[in-house]
């Protein structure tokens, strides 16, 4: 088959199908109600799965150019949809669906898809020079909206159901203007991703207790 399907990759496909699950969430597929919560659970699971699935496929010593290479790819396309479709696809459910709110949800995925091209294109570079583990980012990792974008969703009934959508397309704004913008981000520590998963248990446990996910 096409393709590569050894253990460095399987959390990279686990990622793509907790986001697509989540996209079913989110547009009622699933019972025919939607449930953006169960949606954002999901964008939760794939962040995490992308937390880690790097550091997976560099235990793995004999590892072939095209085998590194595939890896880049595939992690990136699969952020594209986790990290960049799946939020766009929540806001509409959640109630940004009208022409002013089109522009937001176009240009989320947009900047993701920007970012993560230009982000190969620099990798591929860089490791034809060091073999060195990347020690910084250039503007915001998609992969923060996992944690930001669930956060913020818990405070919806706060908010209150007509503002919120408002303040979800607002927020997506805000964060794909960072996905492009360049600034330093230090890259994680395997210390302080430990800290991170921690503190997206906390997150969502409060996820639970804030929307009565059953």
């Amino acid at each position: 088959m096409i393709g590569y399907y050894d253990y460095t990759v399987i959390l990279t496909y686990i990622s793509l199908a907790s986001s697509v699950l989540g996209m079913f969430f989110a547009c009622g597929v699933c019972g025919g109600t939607p449930h953006p919560e169960y949606a954002m659970v999901c964008l939760m699971v794939s962040g995490l799965c992308d937390m880690f699935d790097g550091k997976i496929a560099r235990t793995k010593k004999n590892r072939t150019e095209a085998e590194k290479k595939f890896g880049i790819q595939i992690d990136s396309l699969c952020d594209v949809i986790c990290f960049g479709v799946l939020p766009s696809v929540i806001g509409y459910s959640i109630g940004m669906n009208c022409w002013i709110d089109m522009p937001v949800l176009i240009l989320f995925p947009l900047c993701a898809v920007i970012r993560l091209a230009y982000f190969n294109v620099a990798e591929e570079e860089r490791q034809q020079k060091t073999d060195d583990v990347r020690k910084v980012y250039e503007g915001l990792p998609v992969t923060s909206v996992s944690l930001i974008l669930p956060f913020l969703y818990s405070f919806r009934k706060d908010i209150g159901n007509d503002i919120f959508p408002a303040v979800y397309g607002l927020t997506l704004f805000v964060i794909a203007v960072a996905f492009i913008t360049r600034f330093k981000v230090k890259k994680p520590s395997f210390k302080t991703m430990l800290w991170f998963v921690a503190l997206g248990g906390i997150e969502f446990i409060w996820l639970l207790y804030k929307t009565k996910i059953k």
